[in-house]
């Protein structure tokens, strides 16, 4: 036991934050369809200024990269400045917000890329699910197993995106290597059948994820530089014959890096539908020693006990912050809560989006 709580304050490389709530990253689908962002997205972000960091919504690195309708990108000049106001409208309401750069692999659809091209992946192996286009629900496609020689420009548009998040005016960056996508795929032996150096082993599985690394790191250091990870996460028909081994292992090739910090995504406890035999991704926090963020169905009392029984330093809170923009006061206060809408999840205007009401 510890007598710290949420609202301990927290050195994150460079950053002093105020409290350990973080918002999490929110697919949210109002920016243009060019992944310009929009006017409404400043004040989004700026009404949410209080979280102790923002975590962007996922956020593509290249039009390849691109898997659903009306989200963002970080890979062109117009894209950094459309962000350039959100981030100085959080800056100036006291706030810190990191960018997720974001590569879907295998589940995008040929509506969304260029040229109608099929969407990459580690190996050809086809998802169960659909695709969220323009036109709707369509059936995910067999992925174009991507050669080992097309891996650097992989690489090379990370640190692109990276570049162009420092330019935006970001406070750092996240790598999204969780919940199904390609630096997950990759991760993980149910999608990824390669027999070069980037499959086989864990550790060439983890071999473009580390490349990745590198090269984000070269451009904002690596104390500005986050990653997410999500072990047990079935989403978007994921799996692996040995999560536990899996993820242990990326964890400590990662741990040596000096990063951020590790953003673990867990189930419950129980974990339903598991994607390869159960464990509780919270062992990972002892091989991990710097800074750890958990997410998935925390509220006021469970983030806390986290963060009192040194299970976390931070945690991250998605819906609740959605629906909250002021969530750091509530919970101060033991205020109720505003009560989502889901039909305004996705999509739309400013209903459901900056209309949710602040305690004052």
């Amino acid at each position: 036991m510890s007598d710290l709580d949420l609202f301990t304050p927290l050195q994150l490389g460079p950053h002093q934050l105020p409290n350990r709530l973080v918002m999490a990253p929110l697919t949210r689908n109002r920016a243009r369809a060019d992944g310009v962002p929009t006017p409404m997205m400043i004040a989004y972000y700026r009404q949410r200024a209080s979280a102790g960091l923002i975590i962007s919504e996922a956020t593509c690195i290249a039009p390849t990269a691109v898997g659903y309708p009306l989200t963002p990108g970080i890979w062109s000049a117009e894209q950094a400045a459309g962000w350039a106001p959100i981030t100085a409208a959080v800056h100036a309401a006291g706030g810190r917000i990191f960018c997720q750069l974001w590569h879907v692999g295998r589940v995008s659809h040929p509506s969304l890329l260029p040229a109608g091209g099929l969407p990459v992946a580690p190996s050809a192996v086809q998802p169960a699910g659909e695709a969220a286009t323009y036109e709707g629900p369509q059936p995910f496609v067999t992925p174009r197993a991507l050669e080992t020689a097309e891996l650097p420009e992989i690489v090379a548009q990370y640190r692109r995106a990276a570049e162009h998040a420092l330019a935006a005016g970001f406070d750092g960056v996240e790598v999204h290597a969780a919940n199904g996508y390609l630096l997950d795929e990759f991760l993980r032996d149910g999608t990824n059948r390669r027999s070069d150096g980037y499959g086989g082993s864990v550790e060439h599985r983890a071999r473009l994820l580390l490349e990745v690394l590198a090269a984000v790191c070269a451009v904002w250091g690596s104390d500005r530089v986050g990653v997410r990870l999500s072990p047990i996460q079935p989403f978007n028909d994921m799996r692996d014959s040995d999560p536990e081994g899996t993820f242990s292992r990326v964890v400590e090739l990662l741990d040596p890096l000096g990063l951020a910090y590790l953003h673990v995504t867990r189930l419950g406890r129980d974990a339903p539908g598991a994607a390869g035999p159960h464990f509780d991704p919270d062992r990972l926090r002892r091989l991990w020693q710097g800074v750890y963020m958990t997410n998935h169905g925390y509220d006021r009392a469970s983030a806390t006990a986290a963060v009192v029984n040194g299970e976390a330093d931070l945690v991250a809170f998605g819906v609740l912050f959605l629906a909250n923009p002021d969530l750091p006061e509530r919970f101060r206060r033991g205020a109720p809560l505003n009560e989502p809408d889901p039909a305004t999840f996705y999509g739309g205007g400013e209903q459901g989006y900056t209309s949710y009401p602040f305690l004052d």
